[in-house]
């Protein structure tokens, strides 16, 4: 964290959130903001590996007392339907040009095709696609690594909970988002698997070389 508040044009600080652990070139739970205007930069590591890798938490008309009693059966139907570990595969097949619709429109496609909700998308940030998307700075390899990940929960630290609110610490915040204590909940933490990593991979080898042609010095441990 304190290398990465080196960057030029670093906004305020170089700021660590609760769930911080090691990473590549910036922590894991990293949070930098540089400003274009004055002279900030695009860093691959904070952008990360596992590009949009975050976690989503999925709110229920269950209570407690309406899972508990079944969660074994629950408990053996996630692990048969939800593909985990290193180089897991899925239902999902993808080409080259379902994959690039992902990348444009993001959670739109997914809704699109059955697995999501219309009014997802009125949850997630930018309606869950950023403008100006680009696929054609997508290598091949990339997209070739994304065919049969789509969908898939991954390895590490990614992981998929049922839970319960035990409590409730703001009542206006847990209001706002439909939480009340005893309620069931899913959170999911994963990214974007080989896809990601394989673009961050190259775009990372292309910006440590500018890095040094533009005379930008960052510390390294």
């Amino acid at each position: 964290m304190a290398n990465a508040a080196h960057l030029p044009g670093i906004v305020r600080a170089s700021m660590a959130m609760p769930d911080i652990h090691w990473g590549y070139g910036l922590p894991i739970g990293g949070v930098i903001a540089t400003d274009i205007d004055s002279g900030g930069v695009i860093t691959p590591g904070a952008i990360g590996f596992d590009i949009n890798c975050g976690v989503r938490l999925i709110r229920t008309d269950l209570a407690e007392e309406d899972v508990r009693p079944r969660i074994k059966e629950l408990i053996e139907t996630l692990f048969r339907d939800v593909p985990t570990g290193v180089g897991s595969t899925g239902d999902i097949r993808l080409d080259s040009k379902s994959g690039k619709r992902i990348l444009v429109e993001g959670a739109a496609w997914a809704v699109k095709e059955g697995y999501g909700l219309p009014e997802d998308i009125d949850h997630c940030e930018e309606r869950g696609a950023l403008a100006g998307a680009d696929p054609s700075k997508v290598s091949p390899w990339a997209y070739q690594r994304d065919q049969a990940q789509s969908g898939t929960l991954g390895s590490g630290n990614h992981f998929l909970e049922v839970q319960v609110v035990d409590e409730v610490f703001r009542d206006d915040a847990a209001k706002a988002f439909g939480i009340k204590k005893g309620q069931v909940t899913l959170m999911i933490h994963t990214g974007s698997r080989g896809f990601g990593h394989q673009i961050c991979v190259e775009y990372a080898e292309k910006m440590v070389r500018l890095v040094k042609e533009s005379g930008i010095m960052v510390p390294a441990d």
